[in-house]
């Protein structure tokens, strides 16, 4: 049961990795290329649409194993804890671009979408860092 556990959180936890690396250093630097500078708003809308409810399932997954998995740990706790509050920081963040910037960029002015657009990056790089931390943070346990 365990080794099925980690295998489930592993690759989901790997899943989401994954796909924000791609999206940050692969897709999103050359869609402006692709579909040229003023259709990249648009484009960037179209890629998130549905977006959002995959993802939860992502994160609930990665907290339900991840729970089970604490509850049938037996080393010490203080890497869950970190790992728990790094996933707890991405989930947060996630929550925010999903519910009050996704909304805030799809009303924004044209003069405020370049704002907007470096805190995504900013934030998509913090979620980034957590998720790779708490990755790692993995091999600890």
């Amino acid at each position: 049961m365990v080794a099925v556990l980690v295998l489930v959180h592993a690759g989901v936890a790997a899943l989401w990795l994954g796909s924000m690396a791609y999206s940050l250093f692969v897709v999103q630097p050359r869609l402006p290329r692709i579909v040229g500078s003023p259709d990249v708003e648009d484009a960037q809308r179209e890629l998130a649409q549905g977006n959002r409810w995959p993802v939860v399932a992502v994160i609930a997954t990665l907290w339900v194993t991840g729970g089970a998995l604490a509850f049938l740990h037996e080393g010490p706790w203080w890497p869950l804890m970190v790992k728990a509050g790094l996933l707890g920081a991405a989930t947060v963040l996630f929550w925010w671009i999903s519910w009050r910037g996704w909304p805030r960029r799809v009303f924004a002015l044209p003069s405020e979408l370049p704002g907007l657009q470096r805190d995504f990056r900013r934030i998509a790089r913090t979620m980034l860092t957590l998720v790779a931390l708490a990755f790692a943070v993995s091999f600890l346990t």
